[in-house]
């Protein structure tokens, strides 16, 4: 049976992320019960599916590793984190044997075919062998939690019937207006597949976005390919001012946000946008986006004078707490 690797300084587990193309870390504490209780089975997995500089398990203790526990975020034990390529994908707390188990074979598998691992290509982007997306790197100790949106009850105002759903903004496939490597308005494929979303009679759009578990947002990443052509006026452009509040219990009228103060306003730049993946990272105040039920996000305006403002994607990039009924928003306390 394959033993794991016990860190024993931020450097030596720094070096075998850096190795190993799959890493899974269990970050533990040798006096809590669900620790000792998973640890077993932890093992078990080890002396499976460990393959050398494939895969790789390792055991963190958060008492004798606090600082390390404490720079990649994690505050509950037993607590598993998965990294494919040194890009983390995966994040678990808790000691669901079966979950754990499922996510770990499946990356095996991957990662015992060609193709199957994660790759950063130009520009900081992102997929893995399951097709997921994202135009920008994750920080280090939060993950993807775009899953976590609940379809069923997103709502957006003002978009123009003739592009994509609201549903298309939250694919986790690339952006068709990408499949070259870089951004391409033109063409048959960017035509026909308008897999985007873009305002209609102005340029202002108002989302509304729950989740099916309490998260906790660290940022947001959105993705606009549009053409940097200057001198159409008509041609759509990124969004500028945007607006968002957090757990609020339906989507806000656009009359209804002027009274209504925000949780923050975030105004992007043109240099905030990365050319490559046509993506900005909206960093929000992450003490303010802790317990997050539900968020609006208003794009107030856009740049130049046109009229139509176009979305490709949008990631949230954080943390997924406990789950809620389907169908319940329970009140949280927050700021106005």
């Amino acid at each position: 049976m394959s033993a794991t690797v016990e860190i024993s300084s931020p450097a030596q587990l720094s070096a075998l992320l850096s190795s190993s193309r799959i890493v899974v870390v269990n970050f533990y504490n040798e006096e809590n019960t669900s620790s000792k209780a998973i640890a077993p089975v932890y093992d078990q997995l080890a002396g499976q599916l460990s393959r050398a500089d494939r895969v790789t398990f390792a055991k963190v203790s958060t008492v004798q590793q606090a600082q390390i526990a404490q720079s990649y975020n994690v505050t509950n034990t037993p607590t598993f984190i998965i990294y494919k390529n040194n890009q983390q994908i995966k994040k678990y707390a808790g000691s669901n044997p079966q979950q754990l188990s499922e996510a770990i074979k499946t990356l095996a598998a991957e990662a015992e075919t060609e193709g199957g691992g994660y790759s950063t290509g130009p520009g900081e982007a992102s997929s893995s062998g399951s097709g997921e997306w994202r135009g920008a790197s994750l920080p280090r100790g939060y993950t993807d939690v775009t899953d976590a949106v609940d379809p069923r009850g997103l709502d957006l105002l003002n978009a123009d019937s003739d592009f994509g759903s609201v549903k298309k903004l939250f694919d986790m496939s690339q952006p068709v207006s990408l499949l070259n490597g870089g951004i391409r308005i033109s063409g048959k494929d960017s035509e026909t597949r308008k897999d985007w979303v873009e305002s209609d009679v102005d340029n202002q759009l108002m989302l509304y976005v729950p989740f099916m578990a309490n998260v906790k947002v660290h940022t947001i990443q959105i993705t606009s390919c549009v053409s940097g052509n200057d001198e159409d006026d008509e041609a759509p452009v990124r969004p500028k001012t945007i607006h968002i509040w957090a757990n609020r219990q339906h989507n806000l009228g656009f009359e209804e946000a002027e009274d209504i103060p925000a949780t923050q306003t975030i105004e992007l730049k043109p240099t905030d946008w990365n050319e490559q993946t046509a993506t900005a990272k909206l960093e929000l105040r992450f003490v303010k986006f802790q317990n997050v039920y539900s968020l609006v996000i208003f794009v107030a305006d856009a740049e130049g004078d046109s009229e139509k403002t176009r979305i490709d994607r949008l990631r949230f990039i954080g943390e997924v707490g406990e789950k809620r009924e389907i169908g319940k928003l329970e009140k949280i306390d927050h700021d106005d």
